[in-house]
């Protein structure tokens, strides 16, 4: 495995930058593939952090199944419970947080050939905010993301998205403190909410898309999933959707692996994502280039 660490500008006026951790196979000759898919990931964390849970062993699990893997540590609100308002109040989550993502998208292509990236099949993946942050990006890096990075579609062409509990909707079953989070001083501006509400932004340039969620999750409800996954079927993205009975949220690999202090990750009907994820990205068509 080939470990590489940039930093990405997100905000100049601000200083604010983020940092990507690339995981590389490594190339050999004796082995016959030559190019590889590779998934970025954005982990969850209300947008007030990124969860170190869903962050290197997702990275591990995609790179134990034989692609490359990639984490975003992308701008967040930096958010203290006990305050009135954030402890970072100079700082701006979006648009920085999606430009963070141009800017990894972006360096993958740069080095595309070196590290041999299919890149028919450079695939977001992304958990609770994160996974707004990736449908985001999905639903923009058409129209939007050129004209805020100055970066050109084709260095920010995405080939898949794969979303997990994500949050979706500003509306009845928003996630309250990812919005709050996102807009900060805007959160309570009809507009900036709607703008945000994925299931409003879906159009014919969103890749093929995998989302699972759980049924009882009772932070981010079901209804996020099932959203976006109508507006995905409305705006014909081919999509595979997979609602698990049971277990709550921030699951990551709902095992061992992941499970965190309060030991209430672990949901053994839901372990089986992981399998699932790469058995869609394997036989992921790189749609990308027809949309």
């Amino acid at each position: 495995m080939i470990y590489q660490e940039y930093e990405v500008t997100t905000d100049e006026r601000r200083g604010q930058s983020a940092r990507v951790f690339f995981y590389i196979q490594a190339y050999t000759e004796s082995i016959a593939v030559d190019k590889r898919p590779l998934v970025l990931i954005c982990p969850g964390g209300a947008y007030a952090y990124t969860s170190d849970r869903e962050a290197e062993p997702i990275a591990l699990a995609f790179l134990a199944q034989g692609f490359h893997a990639a984490v975003l540590r992308y701008d967040c609100a930096d958010y203290d419970e006990s305050a009135e308002e954030t402890a970072g109040d100079a700082y701006e989550v979006e648009p920085a947080a999606r430009i963070g993502v141009a800017r990894a998208v972006a360096l993958v292509y740069q080095h595309a050939e070196e590290w041999h990236v299919d890149t028919s099949k450079i695939v977001l993946w992304g958990a609770s905010a994160g996974g707004h942050l990736a449908a985001h990006y999905a639903c923009t890096w058409y129209d939007e993301m050129p004209a805020l990075t100055g970066l050109s579609r084709e260095s920010l062409r995405i080939g898949g998205l794969m979303l997990a509990y994500p949050v979706i909707t500003s509306g009845e079953k928003t996630h309250r403190d990812s919005i709050k989070n996102l807009l900060r001083e805007k959160r309570n501006d009809p507009e900036e909410r709607k703008r945000v509400s994925l299931e409003n932004r879906v159009n014919g340039h969103v890749p093929p898309t995998f989302l699972w969620h759980t049924w009882t999750d009772g932070s981010v409800p079901v209804e996020n999933s099932l959203l976006f996954a109508q507006a995905l079927k409305e705006h014909d993205v081919q999509t595979e959707l997979h609602i698990f009975p049971a277990g709550g949220h921030g699951l990551s690999l709902a095992d061992e692996r992941t499970v965190s202090s309060f030991s209430l990750e672990i949901e053994p009907c839901c372990q089986i994502w992981i399998d699932l994820a790469c058995a869609w990205l394997k036989r992921l068509a790189g749609k990308a280039e027809a949309r």
